[in-house]
Parts: C-alpha cells; structure tokens; sequence
C-alpha cells in the first residue's frame, strides 16, 4: 500500500507517517517497506493520470508498504486509529498462538492414531501431516517487492 492511502487509513496527513517512517528507519527495513523510484513514480503517474507536480500532483517518491510495514506503522504513529489497530494486531498474534497450540494437540492425537491402526494407513497419515506442515518462505534473500 501506498503511504497517502495508509495516512488516510490511520488517520493521520501523509507528512506525518513519512516522518514516523523517517524517524523511525531502522523498523522498516526494505521488506517491509521502500521508497518508489522514479521510474516507478512515473509508471504511477500514468496510472493514476495526476498531474504535475506544479498543479497538485505527486512532489515527493511515495512509501510503499508490505503486510509487515503496515503492521509496523501501527507502532511508530501515535494516532488514536493507529493505536486501536496495534491492539488488534497483538489480539490476532494471542488468537495465532492458541491455534498454534490446538494444532499441536491434533499432531498428538494423529500419532495416536498412527500408532494404533496399521500400515495400510500409513498414505492417510502421511497426506493429512503434509497438510499440517507449514508452508516454507524460500530462504536467504527477501521476496522481491516493487514495480517489476
């Protein structure tokens, strides 16, 4: 997302969030959020079809933010919204963490199970724990992120 449109989110003008963003950079590291670059401020001026910048269109390269910068913001901006949105994301890592831990439960009583029935099984089992594997992020460098 863009940082005007998560300014308007979080209620706060754009130049606040910027700053917050400024201040605060070692919190946003390049996956989480960047800065446009001018090709890809120009590839967004056509988009959006703005004028320039001398009749109210895009000034300044805009923030770009993923799922994890978005998140961060709610920490470094001190609006009333964004502090609202830091409580909900810290009741959804409560809500993870307990199904987290019934998920394990269930690999228990799996095994339970593996161990009573026979070998005939054994394809079910094992297609019902590759289902419950997590997925892997590929490791090393950050998915690439941006205007390609």
């Amino acid at each position: 997302m863009l940082d005007r449109h998560l300014a308007h989110l979080y209620g706060v003008p754009t130049k606040t969030l910027n700053q917050a963003v400024r201040r605060n950079a070692v919190r946003f590291p390049r996956d989480f959020a960047f800065q446009l670059s001018l090709t890809e401020v120009g590839i967004l001026r056509s988009q959006l079809v703005t004028s320039s910048s001398d009749w109210g269109g895009l000034r300044y390269r805009p923030f770009a933010f993923i799922e994890h910068g978005v998140a961060m913001l709610s920490s470094v901006l001190r609006s009333p919204r964004a502090v609202l949105v830091n409580i909900e994301i810290m009741r959804a890592f409560v809500r993870l963490r307990r199904l987290l831990a019934s998920h394990a439960d269930l690999a228990g009583k799996l095994t339970a199970l593996e161990q009573r029935y026979d070998a005939q099984f054994r394809v079910v089992f094992d297609a019902i724990r590759a289902l419950m594997e997590p997925l892997d992020e590929a490791e090393g460098e950050p998915p690439v992120i941006g205007f390609r």
